[in-house]
């Protein structure tokens, strides 16, 4: 039986949520009021800067104030991506994130200053793409059968190269080597020229990287493709065969693709997510911003909030052993 007092707490209480949903509403009835600045985790001419650029006038168009790229790549994106997490939580600074510093970097850093899904609030997916595994030309295997079938008759004969340590091209070489029970040494280098250099020249025989890092290599004979890494074909080459289709068993179902997004701080007004989630959403729909992401070889995905938070768990929960497996640590 509700007393005088507990009567008074829970209109208090109400008030204040009230009170606290209408000063939400408020701010997002006024919201943009200034400039916003969307620091990017990737240099000048990255894929991430292609998305962001591609957006960045139809969303000034919408929200009605400029949106300033600041590119921050250092430290494998985690800096940038710590730098939004730690900024003021209404909406004026953005970070395009993908999925190293987001699910990968809380298992590869020891002293990561963030933790994704506490300090930062997901807004949208923006786009992802799988990668594909290319072989140098002289490798005796020309599908992931014969590949897998190749590695385990010979453990530590072959390499692979990687565009980095705990990188997405590492990892996706990891998850095939631990399906299916297979060994091939990781050869880390600084960025993907030098990986493709090193596979064609056969210093390492194998890779796994976007499309648009390889592609050029195969037109000119350098490298051949032997699968890409989506569940489905991927549009952009559709007569290369995805992992899953190689017809082992413990590929079935295999999926690995490199994803990015749009975050902000967490305590975030929700209103504000919603209006910044829907001019993302607005932008990304856009034909001429679909067909520039599409020439870069980027699948537009879009989408709520809730999907993008449940994606970066997953993908997190997934990779987790993975990484752990494969012992990568970035200090």
């Amino acid at each position: 039986m509700f007393t005088l007092h507990t009567r008074r707490r829970l209109i208090q209480a109400l008030s204040l949520s009230l009170g606290g949903l209408m000063a939400g509403s408020a701010l997002a009835d006024n919201w943009p009021t200034k400039p916003i600045r969307w620091v990017v985790v990737a240099p000048a001419g990255s894929s991430l800067d292609v998305i962001a650029r591609a957006m960045q006038d139809k969303l000034r168009d919408n929200l009605g104030q400029a949106i300033v790229i600041d590119n921050k790549p250092q430290a494998g994106g985690t800096l940038g991506t710590n730098e939004v997490a730690k900024s003021a939580p209404d909406g004026y600074t953005w970070v395009m994130s993908y999925n190293g510093p987001l699910s990968f970097g809380p298992y590869l850093y020891p002293k990561l200053p963030y933790q994704p899904l506490r300090d930062l609030q997901p807004v949208m997916i923006t786009t992802s793409q799988p990668n594909v595994i290319a072989a140098n030309v002289q490798l005796p295997a020309n599908n992931m059968r014969e590949l897998v079938a190749l590695l385990k008759s010979a453990p530590g004969k072959y390499n692979f190269a990687s565009v980095g340590n705990g990188s997405s091209s590492h990892l996706t070489m990891e998850y095939i080597k631990a399906l299916t029970q297979s060994y091939a040494t990781h050869i880390p280098f600084n960025g993907s020229p030098p990986a493709v250099m090193a596979t064609i020249a056969g210093d390492t025989q194998l890779m796994a990287s976007v499309p648009t890092v390889i592609a050029p290599q195969v037109q000119q004979g350098r490298l051949k493709y032997l699968a890409v890494t989506s569940l489905h074909r991927y549009s952009l080459l559709p007569n290369v065969p995805t992992v899953a289709e190689s017809g082992l068993a413990e590929l079935k179902g295999f999926e690995a693709l490199a994803w990015n997004g749009v975050l902000v701080a967490a305590g975030t007004p929700h209103p504000v997510v919603e209006r910044i989630n829907a001019a993302l959403n607005a932008a990304l729909n856009d034909p001429s911003v679909k067909e520039r992401l599409k020439a870069a070889g980027l699948d537009p995905i879009g989408g709520t909030p809730e999907q993008f938070a449940k994606l970066i768990a997953e993908e997190s929960n997934k990779w987790a052993p993975i990484i752990q497996r494969s012992g990568a640590r970035i200090d």
